[in-house]
């Protein structure tokens, strides 16, 4: 008789969290107050939300920073560290205020100099902010708490700019850490937001420790998404490095640990129904696409690119990752379905899921059967099931697949390489984004098609860059939707990535967590943990 993965664990879950979650709970905490024990997707392995785009340190960095301006829950831009701003006439000058009271961990004033120099820093590093950067004439201090920017061009998106939600954030920082070069990552986590980070009790891929920042004052607002009132109710957060799924479940029912981010979706059975424990989705979900070096044979061809999108099915997609229809949907689009920017054009002629017309496609290419390195971490479940569907893909097409399996940090480190595949470059990869990521072209990293300065497999498309630009220069509703319409159609021509699906991640939650804030990111403001 076989036992599915989800029986063997669910018989497994009570022992795995008397013999893991105790001693993982007896490292991590000390002292007294209200402590708040999570799971996070992956163990935070590094303290810099500008370097990298990842989310569990997007989700760190919004502990311990703060930004200019925030996201709320209807998309809509406000004030947070500012207080007001003023904008000249003709648009080429704009002057901030800071909030009284703003203070770093260390006790320091939040001043004009650390906002210059972080917006400076995020800047060279987010694709939104790139974009910044060139109409971006000069930076200016008029006192402690005010600063100005000056713009060559109007540009109407700024507040949106420097309020976007998700990777990469423009948190403020302090000016002697955020003038340190961009490309290398921080190694001090000071900031000003509600939690501080205790740097002693971290060892990378272990657990990480976040106590109340008591200096810091939240705005009046209720909270909503980023925006508002960021109120720290726990005394103590503790992200646990349980990697092994079946003692994490088990941690979660024994009530060992309060939130579990990223439970397996075949797991979720287990939890659910069990006393205690609410399972939760995660607004707009999670976009799954498939990334191509776009300067390397033979992805460098947009009519190879074509063929293998051409072939995909967004459902085996799906089905691998998360199994039940019930956490998915079909997402044929470059925009986050559902969205004002979403129109999926050209996306049901360019993904037919016609494995005979791509064969054709490829063929008239001229496929001339290159190896294909397909970059597989193993340590992450949805980027790795995609992979293994690719790979039985591009072997069905006829193409000479190799599917190079790594753990995570051999695979962000892979990634950089521009080379060639016999000198360790790669040909393509899956991932995920977050639907708040991909919402419209301003925001949209994958989107960009900037060449060498494009996220990792810099797709290079003047088009596509002209038409981001004259979405960007609009602020009309109607020539912006005619716009990300155009875009997407190009994407489809020129496929910068293959879109393969949008899926839910559920979230296991203990009922004693009162007030979370659902969001695209996972916000630990306005919790309340009760007896």
């Amino acid at each position: 008789m076989t036992l599915h993965r989800r029986q063997l664990l669910a018989g497994t879950a009570c022992a795995a969290a008397a013999s893991i979650g105790r001693p993982y709970l007896a490292r991590a905490q000390s002292g007294g107050g209200s402590v708040l024990r999570f799971i996070p997707s992956t163990p935070l392995p590094s303290l810099d939300p500008i370097v990298a785009t990842s989310y569990v340190i997007r989700n760190h960095g919004y502990l311990v920073y703060d930004t200019l301006f925030a996201t709320d829950e209807h998309f809509r831009i406000q004030p947070q560290m500012v207080s007001d701003w003023q904008v000249a006439p003709d648009g080429l000058r704009w002057t901030f205020h800071l909030r009284d009271g703003l203070t770093f961990h260390d006790g320091a004033p939040v001043e004009a100099k650390d906002c210059i120099a972080s917006v400076a820093r995020w800047s060279k590093r987010d694709a939104f902010g790139q974009t910044l950067a060139g109409f971006v004439e000069a930076y200016g201090q008029e006192d402690a708490r005010t600063f100005t920017i000056a713009l060559k061009k109007p540009f109407p998106l700024l507040p949106a700019a420097l309020g976007k939600l998700s990777s990469n954030v423009p948190f403020i920082m302090p000016e002697r850490i955020a003038l340190q070069d961009a490309s290398k990552p921080i190694a001090d986590a000071m900031g000003s937001g509600p939690w501080r980070f205790e740097a002693r009790e971290w060892i990378p891929g272990q657990n990480a420790i976040y106590t109340r920042h008591a200096g810091y004052r939240p705005r009046e607002e209720a909270p909503s998404w980023a925006a508002g009132g960021k109120v720290a109710k726990v005394d103590r957060i503790e992200w646990l490095a349980i990697t092994e799924a079946s003692a994490a479940v088990g941690a979660m029912i024994q009530g060992a640990v309060d939130w579990y981010e990223q439970p397996a979706i075949d797991l979720i059975p287990v939890l659910k129904g069990k006393p205690g424990i609410e399972i939760r989705n995660v607004p707009l979900g999670l976009i799954l696409l498939m990334r191509f070096n776009h300067t390397q044979p033979p992805f460098n061809n947009p009519e190879i690119r074509r063929a293998v999108m051409m072939a995909m099915k967004q459902d085996d997609y799906m089905q691998a990752v998360v199994g039940s229809p019930e956490y998915y949907r079909e997402a044929k689009t470059f925009f986050t379905p559902g969205s004002p920017m979403s129109t999926g054009a050209g996306g049901a002629a360019a993904m037919q899921a016609d494995l005979a017309k791509a064969k054709a496609m490829l063929a008239k290419a001229g496929y001339k059967g290159e190896r294909v390195v397909l970059l597989a971490p193993a340590d992450q479940p949805i980027a790795y099931n995609q992979s293994l569907v690719t790979q039985d893909l591009l072997k069905q097409l006829g193409m000479n697949v190799d599917l190079v399996s790594t753990d995570w940090g051999s695979f962000i480190a892979r990634r950089g390489n521009r080379g060639p595949v016999d000198a360790g470059g790669w040909s393509l990869f899956h991932t995920l984004w977050s639907g708040a990521d991909v919402l419209n072209p301003a925001l949209h990293p994958l989107i960009r098609a900037n060449g060498q300065a494009a996220w990792f497999g810099w797709p290079d498309d003047p088009t596509l860059e002209s038409l981001r630009s004259e979405w960007i220069a609009t602020s009309d509703e109607a020539q912006q939707k005619a716009l990300a319409a155009r875009i997407e159609e190009r994407a489809f021509e020129v496929v910068p990535y293959a879109p393969a699906g949008l899926v839910q991640q559920p979230m296991a939650v203990s009922s004693k967590l009162k007030g979370m804030v659902m969001a695209p990111v996972q916000f630990f403001w306005n919790i309340e943990k009760t007896a």
